[in-house]
């Protein structure tokens, strides 16, 4: 089995402005995200008044009442300060439910919109992305990625700024408590900070290969499920530990390195906090013996440097969350930066009616005769009868620019026309219909389409006329109904029920549990492959295509069905351009054009009698001279 492509993990080109984009989606919710911030302030300023409230109740309740007679005690005042104190608190509790409640809101919005710029963008990429990525290194994105944000939006952000203001707020009354003690701390702070610098640096150094890892891990594991049969068959079961053995390594060390610093930064500043704290009390006390400070000014400034401290903390443990949040978004942004696919077409598909006089005109409403509106630079308009002519002139093309796939390729297929491909396996057959509907744009030659040339059309206009049967079906998640109708959404029953008919699908399905209204779950894992592929046909008939292409469309069909799809598909071909690859030479016999493909050169072109009697290497092939790969 191949190895998922590795992917180039680079270091994030600037954290400010991830976090500026991160930002800029929370700001969607602008007034949500002022009422957090007030009820934050309100939070963090609660608790630092509530700390100085410390000072008088020490120095002018407590102290005074020390060897008093109980008796003579006025509690009054004390109970009241007491009361005030407990308001403020209660307060600042309410404060950090409401804004907690509300992030968790702004959170789940953000992370809402994010998704779906991530999934637009994957909509408008070009096929060639999806060719050198994995599924599960995409997926990777919206799970791992999505979530690591998740938490830093939902608990770090608000984290750090209630962190900031509490800090600010502390540090203001610990200057008008104590300059000297202030000092100390100051000093106590710049230590953490080199620490939290040193540790961290190391720390988003892993979270990042964290992440790389887990996206590679992700995508092997999805790449040996989907192919878990070929794993069987060929015995692989051993060598697919092994590989996943070493991902799975990989992953275990970058996340033992990262989870490793960070579990570290805690205790680091924990201890130092208690340090400073022990420190602090030592200089409060000597302070209190010269004369220079009262025990409630101390007892308060102690509760401050616990504040202080506390906070500073609580952003180191966040800060990995924060990191790794940040390498996951940047992973996300990556492919929201992504270039979409390149659309210079201009000429669009359009209703069209035949006037008196034989000119095409627009149309309002659905006449069954359709155009290519092909504006000119002068202001004119002209309309082309869409008809399905389709014409190469020596089109080069490769998938890698140093290495070419097809070279000089010229074919003109008239509309109405069958054209087969033959060919060995890489001989450029399917690159050829890639090109038609234009997946990969082609860097020399033309291809025409209607005389029209295809890089002037527009891409959604240029599919839309086309139709494809692919070797490889896809049925998405939905009844039968949904999946013919794919073809065509606006497409009625009777439209749906002949498509069927017309491919010969109809027999199976009103065998189904519950006929065309059965549901098709995982890829239509609850159909043979025969049936699937005969839902896909279905799916293309229903589109009434001037163009259809079919790559190995009876590929997964036994030799019974096919002989009865090829009655249906002869009706569905009839009056379209049709574009044929199939390795069964039986299927091309009656096209009209057949053209053998070799090393991406046509070398041989006709129909099945002209190729035999040239004795060339479709003759080769069809007498089983040489087989077909």
């Amino acid at each position: 089995m191949p190895r998922p492509a590795k992917q180039n993990f680079q270091k994030p080109k600037s954290a400010g402005k991830t976090l500026g984009r991160i930002f800029g989606y929370m700001l969607h919710q602008k007034w949500l995200l002022i009422m957090v911030a007030v009820f934050v302030i309100i939070s963090s300023g609660a608790g630092v008044a509530g700390t100085y409230f410390l000072k008088p109740i020490i120095n002018d309740y407590i102290i005074p009442l020390i060897g008093s007679n109980p008796h003579d005690i006025d509690s009054g005042p004390f109970i009241g300060i007491i009361m005030v104190l407990c308001s403020i608190y209660l307060l600042g509790a309410i404060s950090t439910f409401v804004y907690s409640r509300t992030m968790v809101k702004i959170s789940n919005g953000t992370l809402n919109s994010i998704r779906k710029d991530l999934f637009n963008r994957m909509q408008d990429l070009p096929i060639r992305y999806f060719d050198t990525h994995t599924h599960g290194e995409l997926m990777s994105r919206y799970t791992s990625d999505v979530d690591t944000l998740r938490e830093a939006i939902s608990n770090g952000f608000t984290q750090f700024i209630t962190s900031f203001i509490t800090v600010a707020g502390t540090f203001i009354m610990m200057l008008i408590l104590s300059p000297v003690l202030t000092l100390l701390i100051i000093i106590m702070l710049f230590i953490m900070f080199t620490l939290i610098k040193k540790i961290g640096g190391k720390s988003a150094l892993f979270f990042k290969k964290q992440q790389k890892a887990i996206g590679e891990a992700n995508g092997y594991i999805e790449e040996m499920i989907e192919g878990q049969k070929a794993v069987k068959v060929f015995c692989y079961e051993e060598e697919t530990v092994n590989e996943f053995a070493r991902l799975n390594e990989n992953l275990r060390q970058a996340s033992t390195n990262a989870n490793t610093y960070a579990n570290v930064m805690m205790p680091v500043m924990g201890n130092l906090s208690y340090f400073n704290y022990a420190l602090t009390a030592v200089a409060g006390a000597v302070l209190v013996m010269y004369g220079r400070m009262d025990i409630g000014s101390v007892a308060s400034f102690l509760q401050y440097t616990r504040s202080f401290s506390q906070p500073i903390t609580q952003i180191s443990q966040q800060f990995n969350a924060i990191l790794s949040a940040l390498a996951g978004a940047e992973r996300i942004f990556e492919i929201i930066d992504e270039i979409p696919e390149q659309d210079e077409g201009y000429v669009t598909l359009v209703n069209a009616k035949e006037n008196h006089d034989g000119v095409l005109a627009e149309s309002e409403s659905c006449t069954g005769l359709w155009a290519w509106k092909h504006p000119h630079h002068d202001g004119t308009v002209t309309y082309t009868r869409l008809t399905g002519n389709v014409q190469f002139s020596d089109v080069d093309f490769g998938y890698d620019e140093k290495k070419l796939v097809l070279h000089n390729v010229s074919l003109f297929a008239k509309a109405g026309q069958k054209i087969a491909f033959v060919g060995s396996t890489g001989a450029g057959k399917t690159t050829v219909t890639n090109l038609i509907n234009r997946f990969y744009d082609v860097p020399n030659g033309k291809i025409r389409y209607d005389g029209i040339n295809i890089n002037k059309i527009k891409k959604d206009d240029l599919r839309r006329s086309l139709a494809m049967v692919l070797q490889d079906t896809h049925l998405f998640t939905g009844t039968v109904r949904d999946n013919i109708r794919y073809g065509k959404l606006d497409a009625a029953e009777d439209e749906i029920m002949a498509a069927a008919k017309l491919s010969n699908a109809h027999s199976f399905i009103k065998h189904l549990p519950q006929g065309y209204d059965t549901m098709l779950v995982s890829d239509g894992a609850n159909l043979s492959q025969g049936q699937r592929q005969l839902i896909a046909i279905a799916r293309a008939a229903v589109a009434n295509p001037p163009v259809l292409i079919l790559d190995e469309a009876t590929s997964s069909i036994d030799t019974r069905t096919e002989a009865l799809i090829e009655k249906g598909m002869d009706k569905l071909m009839h009056g379209r351009t049709v574009f044929v690859i199939a390795h069964r030479l039986s299927t091309v016999r009656n096209a009209d054009v057949i053209a053998v493909l070799e090393n991406g050169e046509i070398i041989e072109l006709g129909n099945h009698e002209e190729l035999i009697a040239g004795r060339g290497k479709y003759y080769q092939l069809y007498t089983g001279q040489f087989e077909l790969s």
